[in-house]
């Protein structure tokens, strides 16, 4: 079905404090891109925050709590020609315990990793790259947002 307006996806990058990032590789049954190695995401529900999408989304693709939260950019995504998605994409930096991270939803992922931003797998998922741009440019983020979550 083709979108006739934009949606806002809340797109995260999480990490451990110490420089590594998460990324999931998406499985057969996912929407699009298989085989790809992505950030996490999804779509903002209608009354809710930015952070607490963010929280939710980190929670069932990942089943641990962020410990922070900090909003990084904000991207217009595009796909298809003609185009038949059109994403609003606010880019967060989440932190996380790499110790508590699971796979919470198998039939979209079926591998997580943790990966130094100048050691990334291949192939990434077409949107992962210009996402992790936008982390990478944001600089040191050892313990950065510890006071963001669930406002």
């Amino acid at each position: 079905m083709t979108a006739v307006e934009p949606r806002v996806s809340c797109v995260f990058v999480c990490h451990d404090g110490s420089g590594r990032v998460l990324l999931a590789r998406r499985s057969a049954g996912a929407r699009d891109e298989p085989g790809a190695w992505d950030c996490g995401a999804g779509a903002l529900e209608f009354g809710e925050s930015f952070e607490a999408a963010v929280a939710r989304e980190v929670q069932e693709e990942y089943g641990v709590r962020p410990l922070g939260i900090e909003q990084i950019g904000v991207r217009n995504v595009l796909r298809g020609d003609p185009v038949d998605s059109h994403w609003v994409a606010v880019v967060f930096a989440v932190r996380v315990a790499p110790d508590g991270v699971t796979i919470g939803e198998p039939h979209k992922f079926d591998a997580l990793g943790w990966f130094a931003p100048d050691a990334l797998p291949v192939p990434l998922h077409s949107q992962c790259g210009e996402t992790l741009e936008l982390f990478v440019g944001g600089g040191d983020r050892r313990g950065a947002g510890a006071g963001c979550v669930g406002r």
